[in-house]
């Protein structure tokens, strides 16, 4: 069964949780308050985010998800000019390789051109390292180079700007699948990311963060959340890595799948809002922390994410399979988050 929880500004300005792993963390409280409902504008940039999607076992799911980001497209009268996708992009088995079925059934039939036209980047998740016939992930750098598609992966690790032209935000996309981040291994023969690889990545990451920045703002995704009140809890192994350089460098946004739900986490003083988008398609799971303690949002619901991108601020918004939006919130280029009532 599904279950939302949306905090009220007067509640949410009474919160006084500190956050148990982390001390100097506490609950964010003083959020500006929007006003009601605010229309997509047809005239910005939109880019549809779904993690956890490409299930092997709950198709249903998936597909209503998808028709659910029409059915807003539609009464909006907004299409994406690009989408995300946060990992565990492949549950279970590509048995064929580059020519299996499930290429065409679950991503480029899934989500058809005419309705997602533009690339869709995405990164590695967990279930994505499985590993059995087929590298998944080495099928998954392959695909966009031997196949006509809009599946873009050039890497593990990469960044780019987007738009192309007169670019709005820096896109940081991490491979979040460090060793220590799963307490076992899925299946003979599985594997994660070795240590000299997650060393790699981490001097990447810093040498990216620390180039001047030519844009209003910073986003960095990958597939595993630092914070969560979803059932995989805080990542005690990504926190001391990279929650410092995320304060360091101003970061607008780390953006998530991981746990299968939708969430925003914000936490007094820090710059960075935290954003779970997991309700692609796989099975739903429960809370570790009840979404109330830790907010502003919690919805253990299938659905995506719409982040709507212009120069003076990004709009962010839950919205789930029925196409009924969740949450929103807008955050400007001076880091003010403002809640907007749905």
């Amino acid at each position: 069964m599904a279950d939302t929880f949306q905090l009220s500004r007067r509640s949410f300005l009474r919160q006084t949780v500190a956050f148990s792993a982390v001390p100097a963390l506490q609950p964010g409280r003083i959020f500006a308050q929007g006003a009601d409902f605010a229309a997509p504008d047809p005239n910005a940039q939109h880019m549809f985010m779904i993690g956890d999607w490409g299930t092997d076992k709950y198709i249903d799911q998936q597909k209503a998800v998808s028709f659910g980001m029409r059915t807003w497209m539609g009464a909006h009268h907004v299409q994406p000019q690009s989408m995300f996708l946060l990992g565990d992009n492949w549950y279970g088995h590509l048995h064929e390789g580059l020519d299996d079925e499930r290429w065409q059934d679950q991503f480029e039939n899934m989500y058809p051109a005419n309705y997602f036209p533009g690339p869709a980047y995405a990164v590695l998740g967990n279930h994505d390292y499985e590993k059995s016939k087929h590298d998944k992930v080495q099928l998954q750098l392959d695909y966009p180079k031997q196949k006509k598609t809009r599946w873009t992966m050039p890497a593990k690790w990469y960044t780019f700007k987007y738009p192309a032209q007169n670019p709005i935000v820096t896109f940081i996309c991490l491979d979040s699948n460090l060793p220590g981040t799963k307490a076992f291994e899925f299946m003979p023969g599985s594997y994660l990311m070795s240590h000299a690889e997650a060393e790699e990545q981490d001097q990447w990451f810093q040498t990216e963060l620390a180039k001047p920045r030519t844009t209003p703002f910073l986003i960095v995704t990958a597939h595993h959340p630092l914070y969560t009140n979803g059932i995989h809890r805080d990542n005690h192994v990504l926190i001391p890595r990279w929650d410092r350089l995320l304060r360091d460098h101003k970061v607008d946004f780390y953006i998530t799948g991981h746990d299968h739900d939708l969430q925003h986490i914000e936490f007094d003083g820090h710059p960075t809002s935290f954003v779970v988008s997991g309700g692609g398609g796989a099975e739903l799971v429960n809370w570790s922390v009840p979404p109330e303690s830790r907010g502003p949002f919690g919805g253990r619901v299938i659905g995506f994410t719409h982040l709507e991108m212009a120069r003076d601020g990004l709009t962010l918004r839950h919205v789930d399979s029925s196409a009924k939006q969740l949450h929103a919130f807008r955050k400007t280029p001076d880091g003010k988050v403002t809640l907007l009532r749905s």
